[in-house]
């Protein structure tokens, strides 16, 4: 069986892990930084533990409206997240995200890493999104 695509991405933030948990995981401080740059009418749900779901929506550039769920697998206060992911028009293409934070000085390193894409181009797609949100995430610390 061949494996999925998946994609990996590093970024050192200015804060400690628990505010980015915090980022992560309080609704209000989701839609501060979710979606693209432009991203604009940002939602967000979060009941953070294991079975737990969440929910997050954005307008997007495009103008069309964006929205996201999972449930979350595995949930370690300040240090790591697992939640599934399927966009509302395609939750056929369900995916797994892992967000794993680790101390480095006064920062974090946040490592996400997104695996189970039906294909390719999802995962390519994705890897621009995610590099628009952690764009924003970094300035929320900045």
């Amino acid at each position: 069986m061949a494996s999925k695509p998946s994609l990996a991405l590093k970024r050192r933030l200015k804060a400690p892990p628990e505010k980015v948990y915090e980022a992560w995981t309080v609704p209000e401080k989701m839609i501060g930084w979710w979606g693209a740059a432009d991203a604009a009418s940002r939602t967000a749900k979060a009941d953070v533990r294991v079975g737990g779901h969440f929910h997050v929506g954005f307008r997007g550039n495009d103008g069309g409206q964006h929205d996201v769920s999972g449930i979350y697998k595995e949930v370690v206060p300040g240090r790591k997240l697992v939640f599934s992911w399927a966009w509302r028009t395609t939750p056929e293409r369900e995916s797994q995200v892992t967000i794993d934070l680790k101390p480095d000085g006064d920062g974090t390193i946040l490592t996400l890493t997104h695996e189970q894409f039906f294909d390719e181009e999802a995962r390519d797609n994705h890897g621009i999104g995610w590099g628009y949100a952690l764009d924003n995430l970094e300035k929320v610390f900045a």
